[in-house]
């Protein structure tokens, strides 16, 4: 156990000592307003050798894991697990765990609390205690480590769990996870938002204070004034976090309210506001990051106020990559409102720069935040190989592509497919299903399915396919084949759920609420759960995602994960993910796991659709043997975090 405390006592000492020895003191620097703060700055004469603090700490965190592994390895054996069937736990993650005895559903059954008709049985636990896999496939390998660590800090508008809204924050969380896996100093810089679980928020305390540069509307024109900013510091799920917010919470509304989005405040304001705050409170406390990772809009900004006011001579070591994870909203502003950063907008009102080309002859034009990112970040990086292609050669840029058609823009694009957490989405221990369950063992599967069956009030009977749709209800998820997908599964004797909120919803209540109101076979929940989402793709046999555009898309590699079998349209990360498994053998990245059409019409979906029924109930042994390959398929964000590591050494060597 104290090897357990002196690992996390260092861990953070890392943390906070790369903070302050990453520490470039420069000699001069050009900034139109000069900072002013409470936090306290690390004199000059108190800076050690970088490389040798270190490597100090390198190696000295090094010895405390390898005791900590040893700490870990007695524990087990002490406990004598009969669930590890490897002689010992140094061969296991180097050889394929040989498959374990199945247990039978009866053996499982203990401690599930069966859910009551009409009861929100995923707000409570479906288990009167945990009961998870252990050894096998329940234990992932341990993630290659990276020499010559780096500092890398992100700066996002969501983070999951505590700020998720979509897919951004499963992609921040991880990917920061998977980099300091890797040995590399990682920080994520969040806006504080009045709805975050604070209690979801490990060692959460206040930093310090900084006044921040804010452009305020004042008898009908902006002037600059300084914000007094509070900045937070704590953990989530392990990884460092600075949070950000005004310290007045009463005279100021922004990040204010009950959602992430669309609360009491300003959106432009607010994210313009937290660029100009995040870059601030690095200068303070005279942080260089080797690179400043950017995600979508919300951020970008921050890239066109580093190059203007923070480092104009290019001077300071710090780099900045924007991942574009979506183009559906690339983040339109005034000029006018550029102001809130306390910086001119018209100072990148022209097309080499930001200049929204839409707006070219309005009164007035307008400015692209996405496009200023993409012109002003050394690297540019989307979700997925495939849509990188649509983004470069089709038409997924719209009217940025014209800015992808530079020369000089394009060589610095690159497509990194995204992966899952699978320490989160694992079936083996995951506490929110009724029973655990993974590749060799998946007899868990089963009483899942009979769970969500109960709950929801459909037809318990295991030998109807579920379909299921767990997704955001907008038009870019493809609305028309959802519900092409519920009626054809119906009409072929199957089940149907969907989970999910969006633009869509009131055609879908009116379903709910009326063709398919206590219908047997089809449940549809209007609403978002992250609990529920567990447990559906736990249940399901099939997920369907027919998405007319899809980035990268993580619905179906969690599916592959819970040995769900997707259903997909081939577009973007989806066809970089799934593969026919009617189609041509392909290479050992391209195993055959789903059911993929074209197309975007009804038929398309029915065809696609009808085959995985056909092979549901005419060879249950071929699909329960896909569904165990798809288990043992890497979606985890090993691959993905060296591919972003790579571009992180090619833009800051």
């Amino acid at each position: 156990m104290k090897s357990v405390m002196r690992r996390d006592a260092l861990g953070a000492g890392l943390q906070r000592a790369s903070a302050k020895s990453v520490v470039r003191m420069a000699s001069a620097r050009a900034a139109p307003v000069a900072p002013r703060t409470v936090c306290q700055v690390a004199k000059v004469d108190e800076v050690v050798s970088v490389d040798e603090e270190l490597e100090r700490l390198r190696k000295e965190n090094e010895l405390l894991r390898a005791q900590l592994a040893l700490y870990q390895q007695n524990q087990k054996v002490a406990m004598g697990s009969a669930a590890v069937t490897a002689p010992a736990a140094a061969t296991r993650v180097l050889e394929k765990p040989a498959p374990a005895k199945q247990t039978p559903a009866a053996a499982l059954d203990g401690g599930i609390i069966w859910p009551k008709p009409g009861e929100p049985f995923w707000d409570r636990s479906p288990r009167a205690s945990p009961m998870p896999l252990q050894g096998g496939a329940a234990e992932a390998p341990p993630m290659e480590r990276d020499g010559n660590p780096m500092h890398i800090i992100h700066i996002t508008a969501e983070m999951a769990p505590i700020a998720k809204v979509g897919g951004l924050g499963d992609v921040v969380t991880g990917l920061a996870k998977a980099a300091l896996a890797r040995g590399h100093f990682v920080t994520v810089m969040l806006p504080f938002y009045e709805c975050l679980p604070k209690d979801q928020i490990e060692g959460l305390k206040h930093e310090c204070d900084i006044e921040v540069p804010k452009g305020y509307r004042w008898d009908g024109e902006m002037r600059v004034g300084p914000l007094k900013t509070s900045v937070f510091w704590g953990r989530v799920q392990g990884c460092p976090v600075y949070l950000i917010k005004p310290a007045d919470d009463t005279n100021c509304n922004i990040f204010r309210g009950g959602r992430i989005y669309g609360g009491s405040y300003n959106e432009m304001e607010a994210y313009l506001y937290f660029c100009r705050a995040c870059l601030e409170y690095l200068h303070v406390t005279q942080q260089q990051p080797h690179v400043l990772q950017l995600h979508d809009w919300h951020a970008a900004a921050a890239s066109l106020l580093y190059w203007d006011v923070y480092n104009p001579n290019g001077y300071q070591r710090t780099r900045l990559m924007l991942t574009i994870h979506n183009l559906d909203n690339t983040g339109e502003t005034r000029q006018d409102e550029f102001y809130f950063t306390g910086v001119p907008g018209e100072n990148f009102a022209t097309i080499d720069k930001a200049l929204d080309e839409r707006t070219i002859g309005h009164n007035p034009e307008r400015l692209n935040l996405m496009k200023g990112g993409i012109v002003y970040c050394n690297a540019v990086t989307t979700v997925s190989p495939t849509y990188a292609n649509e983004v470069l050669n089709g038409g997924a840029a719209g009217w940025l592509r014209s800015t992808f058609a530079r020369p000089e823009l394009r060589t610095k694009f690159h497509g990194i497919l995204n992966g899952i957490d699978c320490e989160e989405w694992n079936p083996a221990t995951d506490p929110l299903l009724p029973a655990n369950f993974d590749a060799d063992r998946p007899a868990g599967k089963a009483l899942c399915k009979e769970f969500l069956q109960k709950g929801l009030g459909l037809e318990v009977d295991p030998r109807k396919p579920l379909v299921a749709v767990v997704s955001r209800l907008v038009p870019q998820k493809g609305i028309h084949l959802i519900k092409a997908a519920l009626f054809r599964t119906v009409e072929k004797g199957g089940q149907f759920v969907l989970l999910g909120s969006g633009h869509s919803d009131p055609a879908f209540r009116q379903l709910a609420d009326g063709q398919f109101k206590d219908h047997p076979n089809c449940r549809l929940k209007i609403m978002y759960s992250e609990r529920l989402a567990h447990m559906i793709y736990a249940a399901a046999d099939v997920v369907v995602v027919p998405s007319m555009f899809e980035p990268c898309g993580l619905t179906q590699m969690i599916a592959l994960r819970y040995g769900a079998v997707p259903l997909v349209r081939r577009t973007g990360g989806l066809a970089d993910t799934v593969f026919d498994v009617d189609g041509p053998a392909g290479s050992p990245s391209q195993q055959r796991n789903g059911f993929v059409f074209d197309g975007s019409d009804d038929g398309a979906l029915h065809g696609a659709l009808d085959r995985a029924l056909s092979l549901y109930n005419n060879q249950p042994a071929r699909w329960a043997a896909l569904q165990q390959d798809n288990m043992r398929l890497d979606v985890s964000w090993g691959k993905s975090a060296k591919s972003y590591v790579d571009v992180y050494r090619s833009i800051s060597a």
